[in-house]
């Protein structure tokens, strides 16, 4: 292989910037409407929220579902193309998505919202591929940490404005999110650099570009698969976040919408701080393989607590240890990308989130499933956080994957680390 020695168009801080605020303004428009999701679904449906929870596994799942098939090939096109017209392009579906939702008047066309938001939803994979164009790969952990931090911020604002939002009323955080993803399309639109110099795109392949095809060429680098592998079982557990969370605080805790956002935006503080300030040290202290099996271990942890938190002050205790955790995926992406040649970066992050899309597909159903049969009034065993506990036991699964790999590419990462894979 011939290493090809480019310059990324955008090598300035100020391109570092931009994207970081990308991801802040795209994660307010996603969490702003967490809080009033059981709400609307409720307003839909007529069902209580143990109900009508299953739909929001569904839901997710649709999402998923056009995410498995959509989120490669728009990573090889970002490969091809550039960064930029492919963020763009996610931001601005991401906006209609919104809107369908907030307009929706059937549960059917919510449906339709979700199919499309997930076939466009590209934004954090191909920002990952960008970062990777314009630093360094010793640079990368504590830059994937920032990521990390803006995605925690955003995460932050989002649900606290969503649950006052939907105190007024429940369609209305719809609106607003929409409106900030329309912003956000703007700013990215006038101020967003391209990071891929045209020397360093390849042509875009279908072979490669769907996600089985992309899965498989991954698989033959036994450098990354043990990685992947731990990916797919951690977001497993993962998911319980994302597809239970809203639900569970009603169900369990009787919280309204603002304290759902209240919550969820505690949730974005810990993960925020701990992206900010620790991710980045204890990976350069640690390795990124160590800083790795720490966050998993820590994650696995907190589910299994917060499975027996049956207090409110319990659940925001829990949530103070996971948000250590949020140093897990970070490393992983600093593995993964130093072990890839440059201009495979936007391959690697498809790859990756086809990963995380295909566990997506089932794992909020799972979840949400999980919820609904220990929350129910029939239910033999009445235990509200039976879902925290089956996903403390997948992200403990995640471990055995990164062990192997831990053994088998130590060597290879530590050359990794000195000089980058050649582009191909």
């Amino acid at each position: 292989m011939t290493e090809i020695k480019s310059e990324p168009v955008a090598t300035n801080k100020n391109a570092f910037l931009f994207v970081v605020v990308a991801v802040i303004l795209n994660m307010i428009s996603f969490g702003i409407i967490m809080p009033v999701m059981p709400a609307l679904l409720k307003d839909v449906t007529g069902l209580a929220a143990e109900e009508s929870v299953a739909y929001g596994g569904w839901l997710s799942m649709t999402f998923a579902i056009a995410n498995f098939f959509a989120m490669p090939i728009i990573g090889g096109l970002s490969d091809r193309y550039g960064r930029r017209p492919v963020l763009l392009a996610s931001i601005g579906m991401l906006a209609l998505d919104l809107l369908i939702m907030a307009l929706a008047p059937t549960l059917a066309i919510l449906f339709v919202g979700r199919f499309l938001g997930g076939m466009f939803s590209a934004t954090y994979s191909v920002a990952n591929a960008y970062i990777a164009d314009v630093t360094e790969p010793e640079d990368r952990g504590r830059a994937f940490g920032m990521m990390g931090a803006a995605f925690g911020i955003g995460f932050i604002l989002g649900p606290v404005f969503g649950g006052l939002l939907g105190e007024v009323h429940v369609r209305l955080p719809f609106y607003v999110a929409a409106g900030i993803a329309g912003l956000n399309f703007l700013y990215g639109l006038f101020v967003l650099p391209e990071s891929l110099p045209k020397e360093d795109r390849r042509a875009f392949s279908l072979a490669r570009a769907n996600p089985f095809g992309a899965m498989l060429h991954f698989a033959k680098l036994p450098k990354v698969v043990w990685f992947i592998v731990a990916i797919f079982f951690y977001q497993i557990g993962h998911a319980v976040y994302p597809s239970t969370w809203n639900f569970h605080g009603e169900i369990r805790y009787n919280w309204s919408e603002f304290e759902i956002g209240l919550s969820l935006g505690a949730v974005g503080i810990g993960f925020a701080v701990s992206q900010a300030l620790l991710t980045g040290p204890l990976i350069k202290k640690f390795g990124a393989l160590n800083a790795a099996i720490l966050g998993l271990v820590i994650n696995a942890t907190a589910f299994a607590l917060m499975a027996f938190a049956n207090l409110p002050w319990m659940a925001y205790a829990v949530i103070a240890v996971s948000a250590l955790g949020g140093v897990t995926m970070p490393a992983v992406n600093t593995l993964t990308s130093n072990l890839t040649p440059r201009n495979a970066q936007g391959e690697l992050q498809g790859a990756q989130a086809s990963i995380m899309a295909m566990t997506l597909i089932f794992s909020p159903v799972m979840m949400s499933q999980t919820l609904k049969a220990f929350s129910v009034d029939s239910a033999p065993i009445y235990f509200p956080g039976a879902a925290f506990l089956l996903a403390s036991i997948m992200t403990a699964c995640a471990i055995v994957p990164f062990l192997i790999g831990a053994g088998v590419n130590r060597r290879a990462l530590a050359a990794a680390a000195i000089k980058p894979p050649a582009a191909e």
